[in-house]
């Protein structure tokens, strides 16, 4: 969170755990107690947490609280140090054991900290379970489905201090888990070991021009820069949205890389002025704020592209990365030879890409992309925006023919990969508009390609999770889903509907009203998530809420409940029923 910034939300997994009998131990022996519990976070849960992914968030004396991006990796974590800890447990019994609860809820960052529901009911689960085991909820049961090796066991429903409802809890420990025996004693430490790939943010570039109508112009060079280390399979990229949450802000890099879960960020500033354009960029360690590396570029704005592709290898070389021959043609490979026809396409991009994009900005995008093709008629790139500006059109239904609309995005589409088969984005833009074109089936070798082309790209993945759950395969969506979240967390509400409906379609209610449930409070005008948020409620069967809830979305203007149900490409006409028997379940028309 930027300094000064009021606390943001997410939908996170927590961990809470505590060592059992610890007051005893500290009393019989303080000094062994306390070089015992150092060395096992030391050996087995500082390990296994940086295996999956996980950041600690406190010590509470004998307590540990941990957050993660994914409940899959909060609950591997779990086990491993639950299984690890068992192997190394002495004959007398002796030794740091623990309880740990882990929940999947609703949180409230503020600096370092974190509070709210989701971290309440984690602290609540983990005196619940077992010494030496694991308890969770019933939404992270029914997350992690087939994710895990193990199979937790109904516990039913506790009443826990300051929740409203009863929980449903979960339960497992090893020694009912016959895996477990065969689990190694270093196991935790010797995943870790598996080195993580370098992970980095790029922030937006200063606009530093006496113009500030120049905005698009670094705001577009740093999102070019971002694209080109997209490419770079060893690299760990974050998303654009993300790294742009920090423009115009004040903010501390330590901060800035714990947020986005980044070792490096790269920062800089341009300037323009006529024909000229001086660029400045410095690589600097997100855990100490050190410079990694720092340098000026003086070039012809003739150049630019020549200067972006310097600057991302050097970034690669300062990461230490192997650049593979094929990433460094596709790196080194210009969009355009024409400055004026870049300079329209950014217009555009700043224009479809802000959260604001209305049916005028639609219609101004439109023309850019129209112009900058007129210059470059082989300008793939401009091609690709253009078909996903019409496939906005054809969800928000801005122009009197929305429906063409589509028609135009296949056809732009197909343009923008005849002009350069080896634009990532143009396939991604192939595969938006086959997926309502033709069905989920002819857009699944687009996106692949598209991911190929761009591994770091979270709105491919994005669309391969989509394409998944339209195809009938919600469970192979929810890796991808997350994995987006990883790579874009500031704007994972664009995610979280997804998410929900693949979990919708498994059948897992009360997760799926979780994740429509946040991306509600995210983006308070959405009319896509109340509706799926009313059909889960009524599987519950909470019809008080879903009354609400409907009452909200039929107070929106404009909505159509039957062209909304006409808009989604599923496969299997019963995954869409599913979303129509909820609302029926529900007493909802």
């Amino acid at each position: 969170m930027a300094e000064n910034e009021a606390p943001n939300r997410r939908l996170a997994a927590i961990l809470a755990a505590d060592v059992v009998g610890y007051s005893r131990m500290m009393g019989a022996d303080e000094a062994g107690t306390l070089a015992a519990l150092k060395h096992h976070r030391e050996a087995v849960f500082d390990p296994a947490v940086a295996k999956h992914k996980g950041r600690v968030v406190k010590l509470m004396g004998d307590g540990t609280l941990v957050e993660f991006a994914s409940v899959v990796d909060a609950v591997r974590c779990a086990l491993a140090i639950q299984r690890s800890v068992r192997a190394l447990k002495p004959a007398n019994g002796a030794g740091i054991r623990l309880r740990i609860g882990v929940n999947l809820g609703d949180i409230i960052i503020d600096g370092d900290d974190i509070y709210g529901d989701g971290v309440n009911v984690a602290a609540r689960l983990e005196p619940l379970a077992e010494p030496g085991g694991v308890c969770v909820s019933s939404i992270v049961n029914e997350s992690v489905g087939n994710h895990i090796d193990v199979v937790f066991s109904d516990s039913g429903e506790v009443s826990v201090k300051n929740i409203a409802r009863p929980i449903r809890v979960w339960k497992w420990h090893p020694d009912s888990d016959p895996t477990s025996v065969q689990t190694p004693a270093k196991q935790a430490a010797t995943e870790a070991d598996k080195p993580e790939p370098p992970s980095i943010a790029v922030l937006p570039f200063d606009n530093m021009s006496n113009d500030p109508e120049q905005e698009y112009f670094s705001d577009g060079i740093t999102e070019d820069i971002i694209t080109d280390l997209s490419k770079v399979a060893g690299l760990w990229v974050i998303a654009r949205n993300s790294s742009f949450a920090y423009k115009g802000k004040a903010f501390d890099i330590r901060t800035v890389g714990r947020e986005l879960g980044v070792k490096s960020v790269l920062e800089g500033s341009i300037r323009r002025a006529g024909n000229r354009v001086r660029i400045t960029a410095q690589l600097i360690d997100a855990a100490n704020g050190g410079h990694i590396w720092a340098e000026r570029f003086d070039r012809e704005i003739t150049d630019i592209f020549e200067v972006q592709d310097e600057v991302t290898r050097r970034v690669v070389d300062a990461l230490k990365t192997h650049l593979t021959e094929s990433e460094a043609e596709r790196i080194a490979e210009t969009p355009t030879n024409n400055v004026e026809a870049h300079d329209l396409f950014m217009k555009g991009k700043a224009l479809t890409i802000s959260p604001n994009i209305n049916a005028r900005s639609y219609t101004q995008a439109v023309d850019f992309f129209a112009r900058a093709i007129a210059l470059d008629p082989g300008y793939a790139q401009a091609y690709a925006a253009l078909a996903l500006a019409h496939v906005f059109d054809y969800h928000n239904r801005w122009s009197d023919d929305p429906d063409r609309s589509l028609s135009l995005a296949g056809e732009f589409a197909a343009k923008a990969i005849a002009a350069n088969p080896n634009e990532s984005f143009a396939h991604f833009a192939a595969s938006v508009a086959a997926i309502h074109l033709w069905g989920p089936e002819r857009a699944r070798p687009h996106i692949d390609r598209a991911l190929q082309l761009s591994p770091n790209d979270p709105h491919s993945l994005n669309a391969r999770g989509a394409q998944a759950i339209y195809a009938g395969r919600p469970q192979d969506a929810i890796a991808d889903l997350e994995r987006a979240m990883q790579l874009d967390p500031v704007f994972g509400q664009q995610y979280l509907q997804f998410l929900g409906l693949a979990h919708l379609m498994l059948g897992h209610n009360e997760t799926a009203a979780a994740m429509f449930r946040e991306r509600i409070l995210l983006v308070p005008h959405t009319d896509v998530s109340r509706c799926t948020l009313a059909a889960t409620l009524g599987h519950l069967g909470e019809l008080d809420e879903a009354q609400k809830v409907w009452a909200e979305l039929k107070a929106m203007r404009d909505y159509s409940f039957a062209g909304h149900m006409a808009r989604l490409p599923f496969t299997n006409p019963a995954d869409k029923n599913r979303i129509i028997d909820g609302l029926a379940k529900a007493g909802l028309p």
